[in-house]
């Protein structure tokens, strides 16, 4: 017997469910952090080998072309060992969540990894915290399999596990919580919350043993909310709202373009290429990018220049703003042909990158003009908030999330008025997440509406009845009444010799000819049937169906597909006990 099942049926017998869920919580917390330590060191290594392992002057030319290197055994990686492919993080836990019953491969518990280190580790402009997040996500999801856990268990170890390698890789406990709840879509109840709080803390400890106690970007806060700057936190919200939904725009634009290309080769070429012209110009755009966004913090601007073609910008007295807002509109150029390209990774770094550098940018302008002593890391820190909160729709995540990482936690109103309004700004031109809006174009995007939630799991095929008595166009009513006799239905749909749906014949509308038997053999099933006026096409999402039936009083309803062939029928009755019982089954 194997040990796993060893331990179910010794915890079947000693252990209460609710206890057993706190230890594989602890457990899954433990292996996501262990799991973040080995992306994050496994990219350390591989960008000092890249980046030391030959001469400094040939490092502005390599960086042309390791990108593109990287890119390529990214690809390789996937065709020739894996042979699976690889999801994009967090879309692909709400994925598995909403869709496939929180079930994940296996081979995410480590391709994620593989794929990450090869992709940022040559300097694919992308971060580190999708893939953690895929990879704990994928021990949670296989550990809570084997251990023959329900749906709303399954979801919540994939939460702890979210929670965890976003925990661990940002060393963020109370964020990562957050993050479960706000983004991930997990329910703050008693029994969800306890489990977080476990996974949570056990992966930081994880974090903090190997990667050390300091905060990722420890800067010293010397200003806290500043009343008569309160105006200045306003606009750089609906500023930091705007450049969230440039985001949005552009990586949507570009990977829609990318994927319009034909042939995986085409896209590394136009993608890794356009990447390493990218980072020849702007060298900060190369990997996640965490030296430049600690210059910002620092006000230390440095790092604008090194191995730069920029430098006579930068020499120029306005020369730096150039460059900062070249910074901030290119950096999702560069991230979205690194995921057009074959890439894995986040969009984490790249959201904090942009908006460290538009919050600087912002802030240098103030400097300029009006007030010379104002505090950079202070816009700066704000700027990222703002960006987190409109890219990810999570206003919450923004404001803990860079309290907890640089210790700001004196700024927590100013990051909440940013984080609020760039949010509000956002959702104004965008109702979903870059995470969320591919789910939510196909009806697979799980809320914290338990009901839609329900609906948009629902497969119209599980209660789809095919077990009618079915006339073909050439019958008669002695075929139909043949029918009759052997269904105990009383719908009786007709179809052409392709199987395509030509009509339907009710049982009411025939009650009077069934008893005359002379007009068996002449009475058409043509000039009995009628074609149905309500059709259901099976790619419609459930939520739409239901509305069918409500708006049109029927208790049944023909299923077509986009051929016009027949498939069955879906019924009032059926619809509503399988709402119940997926109802039942998420609660």
């Amino acid at each position: 017997m194997k040990l796993i099942d060893r331990i179910y049926h010794w915890q079947q017998k000693h252990l209460s469910p609710r206890t057993f869920l706190y230890l594989l919580s602890i457990t899954i917390g433990i292996a996501a952090g262990l799991a973040a330590v080995v992306i994050k060191n496994s990219v350390e290594i591989m960008h000092h080998f890249v980046t030391y392992a030959f001469p400094v002057a040939f490092q502005e030319y390599l960086r042309f072309v390791l990108p593109s290197i990287g890119l390529l055994l990214v690809i390789l990686f996937l065709r020739y060992i894996n042979r699976k492919p690889v999801g994009h993080g967090i879309p692909s836990v709400l994925h598995a969540i909403s869709q496939r019953e929180g079930k994940i491969d296996k081979h995410n518990m480590y391709s994620s990894i593989v794929t990450s280190a090869l992709t940022v580790g040559f300097g694919g402009s992308v971060g580190l915290e999708g893939p953690t997040v895929a990879t704990g996500a994928a021990i949670g999801s296989n550990l809570a399999s084997s251990f023959r856990l329900t749906y709303k268990q399954m979801v919540i170890m994939l939460g702890c596990a979210c929670a965890g390698a976003m925990a661990a890789i940002f060393k963020a406990p109370i964020t990562a919580i957050v993050f479960a709840v706000e983004v991930i879509m997990i329910d703050l109840t008693a029994m969800s919350l306890i489990p977080l709080i476990l996974s949570s803390a056990s992966a930081v400890l994880v974090s903090y043993s190997f990667l050390g106690m300091k905060a990722v970007y420890s800067v010293p806060i010397s200003h806290g909310l500043e009343l008569m700057d309160l105006h200045w936190y306003i606009i750089l919200g609906v500023l930091m709202g705007l450049c969230t939904a440039y985001f949005n725009r552009i990586y949507r634009l570009v990977g829609h373009w990318l994927q319009q290309v034909n042939g995986m080769t085409k896209k590394w070429l136009i993608g890794g290429l356009s990447l390493g012209l990218l980072i020849v110009i702007f060298p900060p755009l190369f990997g996640e990018g965490y030296e430049a966004i600690n210059g910002c913090l620092r006000g230390d601007f440095t790092y604008l220049h090194k191995y730069s073609l920029v430098d006579v910008v930068g020499q120029w007295e306005y020369g730096i703003y150039v460059i900062v807002l070249c910074l901030v509109l290119f950096k999702v150029f560069a991230t979205s042909f690194t995921f057009g390209a074959g890439g894995v990774g986040g969009i984490f770094a790249p959201t904090l990158f942009m908006g460290a550098h538009a919050g600087v940018l912002f802030g240098l302008i103030i400097q300029a003009l009006w007030y010379p002593d104002i505090d950079l890391t202070t816009y700066a820190l704000l700027g990222m908030a703002g960006m987190i909160a409109g890219t990810l729709h999570g206003p919450l995540t923004g404001i803990f999330l860079i309290a907890e990482i640089t210790g700001g936690y004196a700024l927590f109103v100013p990051l909440m008025i940013v984080s609020v309004i760039s949010f509000i700004v956002t959702k104004f031109f965008f109702k979903n997440s870059v995470y969320t809006y591919q789910l939510a174009n196909r009806n697979e995007l799980m809320t914290h509406d338990r009901n839609q939630n329900a609906l948009s799991m629902m497969c119209i095929f599980d209660i789809l009845e095919d077990d009618f008595f079915v006339l073909n166009d050439k019958s008669t009513l002695g075929d139909l009444v043949t029918g009759i006799e052997q269904s105990h239905r009383n719908l009786f749909p007709i179809v052409d010799k392709e199987g395509k749906l030509v009509g339907m014949v009710k049982m009411d509308d025939v009650r009077h000819l069934i008893f005359k038997p002379d007009q068996y053999e002449t009475v058409s099933i043509k000039d009995l049937m009628y074609y149905p006026d309500i059709i259901c096409d099976p790619t419609l999402p459930m939520r739409q169906i239901v509305d069918m039936f409500h708006s049109s009083g029927r208790y049944n309803m023909v299923v077509v597909d986009k051929g016009g062939k027949y498939l069955g029928y879906i019924s009032r009755a059926n619809v509503f006990s399988a709402y119940q019982k997926m109802l039942n089954k998420i609660m």
